[in-house]
């Protein structure tokens, strides 16, 4: 948060000057208060997720309630998002207000004891608190996007725009890479550790691990069309949602997943596990 505050102080200099960073910074303060309160409903806005309940989704209801009374969590709201695209997020600003979203692909691709694995390993986030910095950096990842853009087409015309047209341009370019750096580091530092808890959490590495290979392999070839709209939103998804070539592997919003899979099959080794059903049905 304080990096992209920052950014968005920088931003502002280079827009406008002395007078253009103050007011980036009061934009800065005012966009992460909303964010605290709202981001939460804004990333499940974006997705066109649904609350389901007992009712409308039994199952899935039934193992994130048996996963949160095992971890000591509050139940979180559950929601469900109508994407082809297997993958599943955490959000919301503490234990106490979460929600765990998972996409319908994942539901139609996966068995419940990968499910499991997947749940486990959001609600980790959850208990970690991740999610709040995660889902902030969303936030404020797409608004400097935003101001990245208004400085390429405005900061440039600015009298107190120290680098005048130049600047407008730099802004236009690094800022969003700059952005996209921290979600990087934001993401990729607590996935390894949100694969492990969640792993703990389950006491099977193994179904995260299977999980975590379907889903790749399918989100390889299905687009995500909200991620992509939305792309300051990838690193809070289990799986990078957007698809990229070239460079986009120095970006990317996650660890390898053949690393992840390859420490949670280490990790069941070490507890004498192999593959095998559990009692998820």
């Amino acid at each position: 948060m304080a990096l992209l505050t920052g950014l968005f102080v920088a931003i502002g200099y280079l827009i406008g000057g002395g007078p253009g960073m103050v007011i980036a910074f009061l934009f800065a303060a005012g966009s992460n208060l909303f964010a605290y309160w709202n981001s939460d409903r804004m990333v499940l806005s974006m997705y066109g997720a649904r609350e389901v309940d007992e009712n409308s989704a039994p199952d899935l209801v039934h193992i994130v309630r048996r996963l949160a009374e095992a971890d000591g969590l509050p139940m979180p709201k559950v929601y469900i998002a109508e994407n082809d695209q297997p993958n599943a997020f955490a959000t919301g600003r503490s234990p106490e207000h979460a929600a765990v979203c998972v996409m319908t692909g994942l539901l139609n691709r996966v068995s419940n004891e990968e499910l499991a694995g997947v749940l486990a390993h959001e609600l980790s986030h959850v208990k970690n608190r991740d999610t709040l910095t995660m889902t902030i950096v969303a936030t404020l990842g797409g608004a400097i996007g935003m101001l990245a853009n208004f400085a390429f087409f405005f900061g440039g015309s600015r009298r107190n725009n120290p680098l005048g047209p130049l600047g407008g341009i730099l802004v236009a370019i690094l800022a969003p890479i700059a952005a996209m750096l921290v979600q990087m580091a934001v993401s990729r530092a607590r996935e390894f550790e949100a694969d492990r808890s969640g792993a703990m959490l389950s006491g099977r590495p193994l179904w995260l691990a299977s999980a975590l290979q379907k889903i790749e392999s399918a989100a390889e070839v299905i687009d995500n069309p909200e991620a992509e709209t939305h792309p300051a939103t990838a690193h809070m998804f289990i799986i990078n949602p957007l698809h990229g070539g070239g460079l986009s592997s120095l970006f990317a919003s996650h660890p390898s997943t053949e690393e992840r899979i390859a420490r949670l099959r280490a990790m069941a080794a070490d507890m004498g596990q192999a593959p095998k059903p559990g009692p998820w049905g």
